[in-house]
């Protein structure tokens, strides 16, 4: 993501469950077959023009074409405020 720009973002460890509920998988060496999985959530805020970039960036270093690849949702962000230290 730092080739085409992306300088911050947030890493979340998540669970959840989609596609492979029931379906045991492999995540970092262990297998699961619970309801809820291992997830990891990445949150970026970008201007409209790297959108697409970004995106084909994340599914070109993320896929694995097995079940239990995630999704990327696009939403806007109408207004971002930055609390400032006192």
């Amino acid at each position: 993501m730092t080739a085409v720009g992306i300088e911050g973002k947030t890493v979340t460890e998540d669970k959840g469950f989609g596609r492979q509920k029931g379906h045991p998988a492999t995540y970092s060496g262990r297998e699961y077959s619970g309801v809820f999985m291992p997830k990891v959530k990445f949150e970026i805020v970008i201007s409209d023009a790297r959108v697409q970039r970004t995106v084909d960036a994340i599914v070109r270093a993320a896929r694995t074409k097995k079940i239990g690849d995630g999704r990327i949702f696009v939403v806007p962000i109408n207004q971002a405020v930055k609390q400032l230290s006192e």
